[in-house]
């Protein structure tokens, strides 16, 4: 399985039979200010349909199955014989969304060669301790929201890494020079971790199988390539 990072929390994750993307932004200086992804894929997984950083397939090319996590029933679903489940959450409880209400987005996972991924979505809250019993033990690579607030607060997201127990954990939507959002930069998150537990990777890539995963967590740093 190969793992592409384009920005924020767009990812392009490829096996031999399939191609999933998530949560595509919406590109140039009109939405995120970045690059469209302007590449094919069989899926792409949203988070929610709503918020223009995690719900703009527009620029996904060859007609993707398009698929909103907040519609996944609780007993999941079968996409192109990728098993996918949701977890339904909320963007943050407290922040000031000034004339909106915090709108309903969701977390979701699935399993591609063997590997157990998931993607935090647009989490604005702690994981619930429901959802925590849920993944625990049961996933491979973790997608995790590292730029804190209006998203999920760094501590709790500690938290919530060392209780479900991901074998890698894969920084997403933290600050880009390239973005227009104000959010934390990445140091903020990988500093709370050892050195030797962080590894910045050169490049937008990386490839996992299932007996290439490493024996404890580990973080590893994927360039943004949009």
């Amino acid at each position: 399985m190969k793992i592409h990072f384009y920005a924020h929390a767009s990812f392009r994750i490829e096996s031999k039979d399939v191609v999933i993307v998530t949560d595509p932004y919406t590109p140039g200086p009109a939405g995120s200010n970045f690059a469209p992804i302007d590449e094919p894929a069989d899926i792409v997984l949203m988070s929610s349909a709503v918020d223009p950083f995690h719900s703009d397939p527009s620029h996904v090319t060859e007609k993707p199955l398009i698929i909103d996590a907040v519609d996944i029933p609780p007993e999941g679903i079968d996409a192109l014989g990728v098993p996918i489940r949701a977890y339904q959450t909320m963007e943050s409880e407290t922040w000031d969304y000034g004339e909106r209400d915090a709108e309903p987005n969701a977390m979701y996972w699935f399993e591609i060669e063997g590997v157990r991924c998931f993607h935090m979505g647009d989490l604005g809250n702690p994981i619930s301790p429901e959802h925590i019993d849920q993944l625990r033990g049961e996933v491979d690579v973790m997608f995790a929201l590292a730029g804190g607030q209006p998203t999920i607060a760094l501590p709790d997201l500690v938290q919530a890494i060392d209780a479900i127990g991901p074998k890698i954990v894969i920084p997403m939507h933290f600050y880009s020079p390239k973005g227009v959002l104000k959010i934390l930069p990445l140091e903020e998150f990988t500093g709370l971790y050892p050195e030797d537990v962080v590894t910045f990777v050169r490049g937008s890539d990386l490839e996992v199988t299932r007996d290439s995963l490493p024996e404890s967590m580990h973080i590893y740093v994927l360039k943004q390539s949009r």
